[in-house]
Parts: C-alpha cells; sequence; structure tokens
C-alpha cells in the first residue's frame, strides 16, 4: 500500500514502517545500479591503457589475491566509480556511495586514495607527491596506502589476469544488500 501523505509532516508511523519495509525488500537494487554503473566505466579510457572497468577489475583482482577481505574488494572494484560521473571528485563520490555499507577504514581509503596514490604520479603535474602524508598518523593509513601502492597504481595492464566482474557480483550483492543506518528521507 503506498502512503498517501504529500508532506513528511503529516506521516503517521505504521505509514513509514511500510516504507521501511518496501525499502529493505527494494534493497537489491542498490547492488544492481552499482554493477550497471561499473558496467558502464568500459567506455571511459581518457588516455590509460586500460579503460576503467578492467582497471577496478584489476584493482579488484589484486585485492583479492591478496587476501582482502570483502568489504576492501568490493571498495577496490568501486573505488573509481564516480569517474562516471565526474573525474575531479570521483573519489569522494564513490566514498559517499560506499559510506553506508563498509566500515570507517575503508570509506577513508577510498575517499583518500588519489592523494596516495599521487606518490605515483604527481610530481608529473606540478603536485605534492608527498600529499598522502598529511594522513600520517591516521588508523586507516597503512590500509590506504597498501591499496594505493599494491592494488591500484598499478591496475593498468591490458596483459594482466584480470577477474571479469561476474567473478565479483556476488561480493558486490552482499556488501550493498544490507540496509545501510541512513535515514530514508
Amino acid at each position: 500500500m503506498a502512503s498517501t501523505f504529500t508532506a513528511m509532516d503529516h506521516s503517521t508511523a505504521e505509514q513509514w514502517g511500510t516504507i521501511v519495509e518496501e525499502t529493505f525488500a527494494n534493497q537489491p537494487r542498490v547492488a544492481e545500479t552499482v554493477l550497471q554503473m561499473l558496467r558502464e566505466l568500459s567506455d571511459i579510457t581518457d588516455g590509460f591503457a586500460t579503460d576503467q572497468l578492467t582497471h577496478c577489475l584489476q584493482t579488484a583482482t589484486r585485492a583479492e589475491r591478496d587476501g582482502a577481505d570483502d568489504e576492501v574488494v568490493v571498495a577496490s572494484l568501486c573505488h573509481d566509480v564516480g569517474k562516471r560521473i565526474s573525474i575531479h571528485n570521483h573519489a569522494q563520490i564513490a566514498a559517499e556511495m560506499l559510506k553506508p555499507y563498509v566500515r570507517d577504514d575503508v570509506y577513508n581509503m577510498i575517499r583518500t586514495h588519489q592523494d596516495f596514490q599521487g606518490r605515483h604520479y604527481y610530481e608529473h603535474l606540478g603536485l605534492d607527491p608527498d600529499a598522502r602524508d598529511q594522513y600520517e598518523g591516521e588508523a586507516w593509513f597503512e590500509l590506504t596506502a597498501n591499496f594505493a601502492d599494491n592494488y591500484d597504481q598499478n591496475s593498468f595492464d591490458p596483459d594482466y589476469d584480470t577477474l571479469p566482474l561476474e567473478h565479483f557480483e556476488e561480493r558486490v550483492r552482499k556488501v550493498f544488500g544490507s540496509l545501510g543506518p541512513t535515514p530514508l528521507g
């Protein structure tokens, strides 16, 4: 039954109970939307040796092969999904998409990964290759450095034995399948 209120000020607890129930039942659409956004990265190359989907798949493949947990593997897969919307703030977009579904250290890993990855190329752009140093002392520093140095910066290899998206789909559904702790409004 659809709610009939036209302003939240006029809603009832019973109507919100229905909304929560239907939202929970429809939660799988979040994972399907993320998977579709990932597939759409295959259209973006922007001068790299691989398209951005392949780059994300390689990053997740390296994370999995290194023994990373599901949240880190899925975050590795999704770390550049924000490029579907905007290159300049893609890390923040991806991090905010992941935030309700992953622990804080994984969220911060994605949110700041560009500055950590900058160690490998910022000098070519006239930027500070030590930009990651501003995060020294953070509990998630080592996790993010490992992600940037061992999974992300070296994942543009057309010849790498990359696992396909289908390999990661169930993990994506698992991570994005829970109803995050954020309000529904």
